[in-house]
């Protein structure tokens, strides 16, 4: 054998992304002191690159060992859309394979203060009916790396602004509400929450990470174990089964009840409220029995686990043509003519029509649900004029493919409405 060709065990271990490693992990991979392997993650999130000489805080040698373990990538920005109509900025991030995600920069209420709202894969599986990621299928996951690279882009961008306005802003939380499902990726989001949260990184106090999920027990069971600052938020749909069950398919998989237990034992081992998010559409979930229904169902979640979930209601923002057939009111369609959408579906991704419009019953809604005693928040969705509202992200299927690669499709088993078009449930609060 020629062994000229081979390569040694160094050159086989996988590099060190520096922006999504811990300190501690970084000093056991190197054999650095902890304070040194502090100073370089520092110096990795400030600066996106490791400086050619080590500054005087740092050991020359202990950089140069993490230069050798490790490398410092980062996305392409290849769009920012400032919206018009409010502060909302949309980013569009090209990654090393030339797919595509998208990230918001969301006003909090405190001014200078700023979430940032991150993808966690691209495209998705769930093909949520009222989503527009979902009609784009899942490509991949995102690496740990490429979470925290999106906020630390957006920080940079947001202190770019400022300083030309002469003010002071900051990057206050972070939602894991862009495109995908962040639980469906956990292993790569807890670590991207740890890095958020580490003061030598981005000194994102974990108390204003959120995770929005459709609805996987297991990955909610480990938010609470790993992360259990983290809050939980929830996206329902509707809370009757035959409705859930078409406008997200994953309720087939997952039925509410088996993700509300999750959600409550979440809340009991966190002591945090859960959020529910229930984006109202017209004539599919926003009847007097709709409100009725998801009344009792916080009622009896708050009588169970003894905490009260934040009911965030969602008015639906459009994401396609208005001239699509609503899907039926019964919760169930016939086979034939859900695989003929699901072809349609198929052969037109992203320009497919939507489906469902804006409910006008918004106050109607509230005011059952607050008779009941259940209080509720109209959730603020801002951007829409640049695509950056509440389930919006998404980008074309021509640009979101590999080079070379498939084409992303809609999840099997999907029924036609959920691979016809849709939005996610994409709670981004404004907090005080």
């Amino acid at each position: 054998m020629d062994r000229s060709t081979e390569s040694t065990p160094d050159e086989r271990r996988p590099r060190l992304a520096l922006q999504a490693v811990l300190p501690a992990d970084l000093a056991a991979a190197c054999g650095i002191d902890l304070a040194d392997a502090r100073r370089i993650v520092s110096l990795a999130h400030r600066l996106g690159e490791l400086p050619a000489r080590a500054p005087a805080t740092v050991r020359r040698a202990a950089l140069e060992a993490a230069r050798a373990a490790g490398e410092i990538k980062t996305l392409a920005l290849v769009e920012r859309r400032a919206s018009a109509e409010d502060p909302f900025v949309k980013y569009a991030f090209r990654l090393e394979d030339g797919a595509l995600v998208e990230s918001v920069r969301i006003p909090l209420e405190r001014p200078g203060r700023y979430s940032a709202c991150v993808s966690s894969q691209v495209g998705c599986a769930l093909a949520c009916a009222f989503c527009a990621t979902g009609r784009m299928g899942l490509t991949r996951n995102l690496e740990a790396w490429e979470i925290v690279e999106q906020v630390r882009l957006i920080r940079r961008d947001l202190g770019a602004s400022t300083e030309r306005a002469g003010g002071a802003a900051r990057v206050h939380g972070v939602l894991f509400q862009g495109m995908g499902e962040p639980l469906a990726n956990a292993d790569r989001v807890i670590q991207a929450i740890r890095v958020l949260s580490e003061p030598s990184a981005q000194a994102i106090d974990m108390r204003n990470i959120t995770v929005c999920t459709a609805g996987l027990p297991s990955g909610i069971r480990r938010l609470a174990a790993e992360v259990p600052a983290v809050r939980l938020g929830l996206s329902l749909g509707s809370v009757r089964p035959g409705r859930r069950r078409q406008l997200m398919p994953i309720d087939g998989a997952h039925p509410l009840d088996e993700v509300l237990a999750a959600v409550g034992e979440h809340a009991r081992a966190t002591g945090h409220a859960p959020m529910w998010a229930y984006t109202l559409l017209a004539d599919q979930n926003d009847t007097d029995e709709d409100a009725a229904c998801l009344a009792a169902l916080a009622r009896g979640f708050a009588a169970q686990h003894g905490i009260s979930p934040r009911l965030s209601l969602i008015p639906y923002n459009t994401i396609g043509a208005p001239d699509a057939p609503l899907p039926s009111p019964s919760g169930v369609e016939d086979g034939s003519v859900a695989e003929k959408n699901s072809s349609a579906a198929e052969k037109n991704s992203s320009a497919a029509a939507d489906p469902f419009v804006r409910s006008a019953r918004l106050d109607a809604f509230r005011a059952i649900l607050s008779a009941a005693g259940v209080g509720s928040i109209v959730r603020y969705s801002g951007g829409g004029d640049v695509g950056a509202a509440c389930g919006q992200l998404a980008r074309p299927q021509a640009e979101a493919q590999r080079p070379g690669g498939r084409r992303a499709s809609p999840r099997p088993g999907a029924t036609a409405p959920a691979a016809l078009a849709g939005r996610e449930a994409d709670p981004r609060p404004r907090p005080a």
